[in-house]
């Protein structure tokens, strides 16, 4: 029988014959591996969508012309079901969707007691000629209408059967709630590698888009098109973003651009001067702008995503916008005069002034020579594998979203097909032991074996034998026709080599349809090309780039941070990865909220062994009972620290925080409402009130309190230029990690407030990661097995706020035992803390207790140097010393050596007695308090 329809198919006119396609529900999407294997086609009656132009006359769903059933409003299209998605076509050859519906996870009742809602279902009609079914996903539910009523039973249970067949589909909800399974579980090429701070992070994202061959996705709340990724810029104008995208555009790479639309009152980060020159570049970058205020109502909540996705093989996620003011390096850099690093306004303080105009970006903001640039600090990572998969997803998901609110009859701007990686059953019968956290994570990932049932359909020996061709396609087929696109001497296809850093499939045949949207890869990596590669970006870049390149440790793949080497690029190694996300109706278009990231906050903390280190934008968090902060990560760590108390045991809980909240104006201007506001919340999350953490460990400890939980900030300094004045600024902390016993990692957009956690406001992404790779460590002076992820992560981190050089890095390894916490860290951050206050009094400092005694502060200090920043930043020419009665005069730069990285203490007692929540005459007053936290 094989035989016999290969003969018969290799006709063209045959094969291309729509009543040949029909019978064989046969598509362009059919034998498209990267959608999944081939499930139920048909063509299909709807009404939703806009008018097809020239669409098939003969519309009618049955021969029922004399009652005339069917309005002109309903049109005939293809129907393709996918085991993620239902697509419809103009006709099955047709390469562009005209509407496409992501499976996405279902409530479990309909509320009506009969279960969990299904993803289709018959539709009762008084008129017996007409057919009807309905499918609910989402915010959507499409009507469609078939022939016959047997039509509608295949169809109802064939989109049931792929969206809901337990334990599998998209449908079901997984650990934390979350759309996406772990990965990782098994050998399935999950991999991850982190970067510390802009430089490395963006060095990474350059090299991936120069090596995209078919698709880029950029996701941000924050994009410059004249973003320098690589420095010094003047060297490296080949690696500014919107270059970079125009050199990929014009090789045929498809870019889709996902900027979130600003209130432009409130936020000058003007994505409309984005978008029109990101469009500007070529046709095959797209640019959508969310939400549409007017239309959706959603004014005080934004997509606060930042992703970047290349050809669905990898892609980047964490706290870095691809905009200005983020890219630094470990040293955090203050001054750039004259500018080689940060070209105009990139040299970036939010502190001092945040840009009116993007039209000359080249033009400095700021007086190089008086003020320094606001240092950046962040985290980033990469994916491989099927966690890359699940975030192209989302990715799709939004984007064809946006594409229905804001432009649903833009041909210009496609909907996206999600690619297919089935998900893993649910976990295989231990999804409650997991869920629970009995089961012990060092054997979380034994004697686990795929075996759902789309697997078997998915390699490419079981893609059907049937292809069709295109009539007037190069590979028309002459002959013996080709099995599933390839020759059929599978003995002469390359072996798989070892996987070479951020080696990318290459395409080793042309795709048989050659106008195909989305094409395959063979799954083969070229060492070769991807290392000439390197080397020629090398040479492009300039010899300073290539020295302590991002990629020089990413053969490290069996070592962690060692004591003689820090970096700021960790290891890529092999992890169990779960994506986790913050999404609602208004952001995703779901049917139900998504709060995975905040679940994971609360499970993982429960769950912590020995210490929990955070860095993050903002902590801002409510205890039990709390009405007003509805996030409970404060509570989770309040119980775990009263369970090590009781059980006097040793945990630590370390958050480093920035300093004051990088948002213009000082703390006593007028116009600053917004920075007090937050300060508010955070004060009675921390310190402040009955809702705070540290006033409730102070009743069940007394001052032991800080052996437990302990607050911290960066700052540096340095010159303006030679010669100028001696300046200091906050590094601010703009990460959003969590790390657990050196083997549990959490990255992501997400800060620690509701806005960020509930998933109904803004909407955000995070990844988290567990180890599968152990070394041996020390955890409170005893042996531990420690992942080489997580540990290489928060050695580097504290290596580089402790300013460790190398060799010095193992008297940090033991996190927990004092002489790392007190002997180490605390007394780091408490020095560096007292020079900082000695040369600069700088802002915010545990002396200030009023908004009277700053402003005091102030103008002594004014006075004395005769400027000074915003904060308290410029240090007066000789500092003056009181040395056996006499007074002496120094270079503040010698008392700044002393100085170690850039660890300082959080001023717990900073305007202590000051309420510092907007007044009635001030804008922020009538705003909802949700703005703030």
């Amino acid at each position: 029988m094989q035989g016999y329809l290969n003969h018969f198919l290799s006709n063209i006119d045959i094969v291309n014959c729509q009543e040949v396609c029909r019978f064989l529900e046969v598509s362009k999407l059919s034998f498209s591996p990267e959608y999944g294997p081939k499930l139920k086609e048909d063509y299909v009656m709807v009404k939703h969508l806009p008018k097809i132009l020239g669409s098939n006359s003969d519309r009618k769903c049955c021969s029922c012309q004399l009652f005339s059933c069917c309005r002109d409003n309903w049109q005939k299209v293809w129907a393709v079901l996918k085991p993620g998605f239902l697509a419809f076509l103009r006709e099955p050859f047709d390469p562009n969707p005209l509407d496409i519906v992501v499976f996405d996870v279902l409530p479990a009742s309909d509320g009506n007691g009969e279960g969990r809602v299904s993803l289709a279902k018959e539709v009762k009609d008084h008129n017996p000629l007409r057919h009807y079914f309905s499918v609910i996903c989402g915010s959507r539910n499409i009507k469609l209408r078939t022939k016959s009523n047997a039509k509608v039973k295949d169809w109802v249970a064939a989109i049931n059967d792929a969206g809901l067949r337990p334990p599998e589909g998209w449908c079901h909800p997984h650990r934390f709630g979350s759309f996406a399974p772990p990965r990782g579980l098994t050998e399935d090429g999950s991999q991850v590698q982190w970067f510390i701070d802009g430089r490395a992070a963006f060095e990474a994202i350059a090299l991936a888009i120069e090596g995209a061959k078919s698709t880029i996705y950029i996701c941000g709340w924050w994009l410059c098109p004249e973003l320098y990724l690589c420095r010094p810029f003047l060297a490296q104008s080949s690696t500014r973003l919107d270059s970079l995208l125009e050199a990929k555009a014009k090789e045929g790479v498809q870019v889709h651009i996902l900027l979130y639309k600003e209130v432009a009152l409130a936020l000058k980060i003007n994505s409309v001067y984005s978008k029109r020159k990101l469009l500007g570049i070529h046709e095959n970058i797209r640019v959508l702008r969310y939400p549409d205020h007017f239309s959706s109502g959603v004014y005080l909540w934004s997509h606060h995503e930042k992703i970047v996705i290349v050809d669905h093989q990898i892609c980047f996620i964490g706290g870095l916008d691809l905009c200005f003011g983020r890219y630094d390096s470990g040293d955090h850099k203050i001054g750039d005069h004259p500018s080689s690093i940060w070209p105009g306004k990139d040299y970036y303080n939010p502190r001092e002034s945040e840009p009116n105009s993007w039209e000359d970006t080249m033009k400095d903001e700021l007086d190089r020579a008086k003020y320094p640039r606001m240092p950046w600090h962040d985290v980033h990572c990469a994916l491989w594998g099927p966690p890359c998969s699940d975030v192209a997803r989302h990715f799709v998901q939004r984007w064809n979203y946006a594409k229905r609110n804001k432009a649903p009859n833009e041909n210009a701007i496609p909907l996206l097909l999600p690619q297919h990686h089935m998900v893993i059953p649910h976990y295989m019968g231990i999804s409650r032991e997991i869920e629970n956290g009995d089961k012990n994570h060092n054997d979380y990932h034994k004697d686990i074996k795929r075996n759902d049932s789309f697997s078997s359909l998915s390699s490419l020996q079981d893609i059907p034998l049937l292809m069709p061709q295109e009539a007037d396609g190069q590979d028309a087929v002459r002959g013996e026709p080709k099995l599933n696109g390839f020759d059929g001497n599978t003995h002469d296809q390359p072996s798989r080599p070892g996987r070479s850093p951020f080696s990318f499939h290459k395409f080793k045949t042309e795709p048989l349809i050659p106008d195909m949207p989305m094409r395959g890869f063979v799954d083969d990596f070229d060492s070769l090309d991807l290392q000439s590669s390197m080397s020629s970006l090398v040479r492009q870049h300039g010899s300073d780039i290539s020295e302590n390149r991002w990629w020089e440790s990413q053969e490290r793949g069996d070592q962690v941070v060692s004591s003689d080497e820090i970096g700021q690029v960790g290891p890529r190694v092999p992890c169990g990865c779960q994506v986790i996300r913050s999404v609602s109706q208004w952001s995703a278009g779901t049917s139900q909220t998504e709060e995975s990231i905040h679940s994971a906050y609360c499970s993982l903390i429960e769950r912590a062994e020995h210490y929990v280190y955070i860095e993050n934008q903002f902590f801002i968090s409510g205890l039990s009972g709390d009405e007003i902060i509805a996030n409970r990560v404060l509570e989770a760590l309040y119980r775990r620290i009263m369970r090590a108390h009781n059980e006097m045991k040793c945990f630590r809980v370390i958050v480093v925080i920035p300093l004051l909240p990088g948002f213009q104006g000082g703390v006593d201007d007028s116009g600053a409402a917004s920075v007090r506001a937050i300060m508010h919340w955070q004060y009675r999350t921390i310190c402040r009130g009955n809702n705070s953490i540290l006033h409730n460990l102070y009743d069940l400890v007394g001052p032991r309190m800080h052996d437990y939980i302990s607050f911290y900030g960066l700052r540096a300094y340095g010159r303006l230029y030679e010669g100028g004045p001696v300046s200091s600024s906050q590094v601010y902390v703009h990460s959003k990690i969590m790390i657990i016993d050196d083997r549990i990692t959490l990255i992501g957009s997400a800060n620690i407030n509701d806005r960020s956690l509930l998933g109904s406001r803004d909407s955000e992404i995070g990844v988290l990661i567990e180890d599968r790779e152990f070394v041996d460590s020390w955890m409170g002076d005893k042996t531990w097995r420690a992942g080489k992820f997580a540990l290489s992560l928060r050695l580097a981190l504290w290596s580089e706020h402790l300013g460790f050089r190398s060799g010095e890095v193992n008297q940090i390894r033991d996190p927990v035992v004092d002489s790392t916490y007190k002997d180490v860290w605390m007394a780091t951050a408490k020095t560096n803390t007292m020079i900082y206050q000695d040369v600069f009094s700088c802002i915010p400092n545990d002396f200030i207790h009023t908004r009277a005694s700053l402003r005091q502060c102030m103008a002594v200090w004014r006075e004395k140097i005769g400027h000074t920043t915003i904060d308290l930043g410029i240090a007066p020419p000789k500092l003056e010393s009181y040395q056996e009665g006499d007074v002496t005069n120094t270079d503040p730069m010698e008392r700044l050596e002393s100085v170690k990285g850039h660890l300082v203490s959080f001023p717990l007692d900073f305007m202590c007695k000051e309420d510092l929540r907007p007044v009635f005459n001030e804008s922020e007053y009538y705003a909802s308090p949700q703005v703030f936290h």
